[in-house]
């Protein structure tokens, strides 16, 4: 191995030959840039293309910062979604063995008596999300962050974008202020604006020189298809995409958790074997989808938005947007899923006559016009029939499997750790619910 590759990074040479068993042999642009920016101590907000290798952009500097001077707990990685917790806590554990890295992840869904003994063993890194880390703090004092020495936000423009708030103010309130800041992200928004003039001077700042948001390998195609068709032509598109490419993994974005479980239902009955993702599966069997699907035992993978952010699966070939996202940088995580380090992939969005103007925002902002994928319109007539009954079935079945009991039980979890009566915050939610159906249904007499 060619260990001058990382000569201008200022790496140590066990961090070299570690990066190079995952196959890592030379810098990427933010690694290269931000790596010895953050050796020599600055604060950092990095942004770059998905894909571009944030995650060792921070992970190596703190490695080889801890093996100078071992100590628990000596980072704290904070990020939004669960599933990319343990992907950052893998890569840390990969490059850290040989220095006997002990790590520790702390997301909901999981045993939160178990996680407090972790955390009382002081472990190197702690890798968590927001709002059970916040649970941690408010409910135990058998850890703290008083020697932090770095503190990381993945996916920065998330976590600072407002629904974390609370939980952000109650972690910062337990850190030290002499620590050293790393923000990093794939898509620069206002947030991360206001915060490189916040911090003033000695921060470092790098964005990826590009003017195209996605990357070069990505072909980024568009179906157009009649609103109530779009689920006959999502099968459509996976029987013609298997047609031309037998291999790839496919992962097909939706944009709730009901829709995710009943596209999962319909397309496990009619031949298309896969898994969901999403918030309202239990932490175990979202871990389980995860693991079938990047093992390659399962090659379709039904996701929301809990699995747009930093997920790292080569095999990922296709991405499918059921629905187009209504911000397009929301766009760009989902279809960064593919494409990724250096490798060919595509990206194809169910278009309806009503999203046009969304697939023209995303358009202008990507700076790339997608292009049609030719499907055969007779053959979604043919399935049009079977698709729509095999759909009203899974609906049946849903409400079968107490799906939204399940939910309502969420509900009531999250408003109690937010100190609200649980009781009249479910009524006030059931009355929103009825509003709303009165609403939609008065909206459909007037357009008959």
């Amino acid at each position: 191995m060619d260990e001058k590759s990382f000569s201008g990074v200022e790496l140590s040479p066990w961090l070299v030959r570690q990066c190079a068993t995952i196959g890592v042999r030379s810098p990427t642009a933010i690694q290269a840039h931000c790596i010895p920016q953050i050796l020599a101590g600055r604060d950092c907000i990095g942004a770059a293309k998905t894909g571009s290798g944030k995650t060792l952009a921070f992970a190596l500097p703190i490695l080889q910062k801890l093996s100078e001077d071992p100590y628990g707990i000596f980072a704290l990685v904070l990020t939004p979604t669960r599933e990319l917790a343990f992907q950052i806590a893998d890569q840390f554990a990969v490059i850290g063995k040989v220095v006997n890295l002990r790590h520790c992840v702390v997301v909901g869904g999981m045993d939160m008596v178990a996680q407090g003994k972790e955390l009382a063993r002081k472990p190197h890194i702690v890798v968590a999300t927001p709002g059970r880390l916040a649970d941690h703090l408010e409910s135990c004092n058998t850890f703290n962050f008083t020697k932090l020495r770095f503190l990381v936000l993945d996916e920065a423009d998330r976590l600072l974008g407002g629904s974390f708030d609370e939980q952000i103010k109650t972690i910062f309130q337990n850190l030290p202020k002499k620590r050293q800041n790393l923000f990093f992200s794939a898509t620069i928004t206002d947030t991360l604006e206001k915060l490189k003039c916040v911090t003033g001077s000695e921060v470092f700042f790098y964005e990826a020189p590009t003017e195209v948001a996605t990357v070069e390998q990505l072909e980024q195609n568009y179906v157009l298809c009649p609103k109530d068709v779009k689920d006959a032509y999502l099968v459509e598109t996976i029987r013609t995409y298997r047609g031309q490419n037998k291999g790839g993994n496919i992962l097909i974005f939706t944009n709730t958790c009901k829709n995710c479980q009943v596209l999962s239902m319909t397309l496990n009955e009619v031949g298309f074997e896969n898994v969901a993702l999403h918030a309202m599966m239990k932490q175990q069997q979202r871990l389980a989808a995860l693991a079938k699907f990047k093992s390659n035992t399962i090659k379709i993978l039904l996701a929301t938005d809990v699995a747009s952010r930093g997920l790292d699966i080569p095999t990922v070939e296709l991405v499918i947007n059921h629905n187009i996202p209504k911000i397009p940088k929301e766009y760009i995580h989902r279809v960064g899923r593919t494409a990724r380090a250096g490798r060919n992939g595509r990206a194809i969005s169910l278009v309806t006559p009503y999203d046009i103007k969304l697939l023209q925002t995303i358009e202008q902002h990507i700076n790339t016009k997608l292009t049609e994928f030719k499907l055969d319109d007779s053959e979604v007539g043919k399935i049009f029939t079977q698709i729509s009954v095999t759909k009203s079935e899974a609906y049946i079945k849903l409400d079968e499997q107490d799906f939204y009991e399940r939910k309502m039980i969420n509900k009531r979890k999250k408003w109690m750790m937010e100190g609200l009566d649980p009781d009249e915050e479910e009524e006030k939610f059931l009355k929103t619910i009825k509003r709303s159906k009165k609403t939609k249904k008065n909206k459909k007499q007037k357009d008959q």
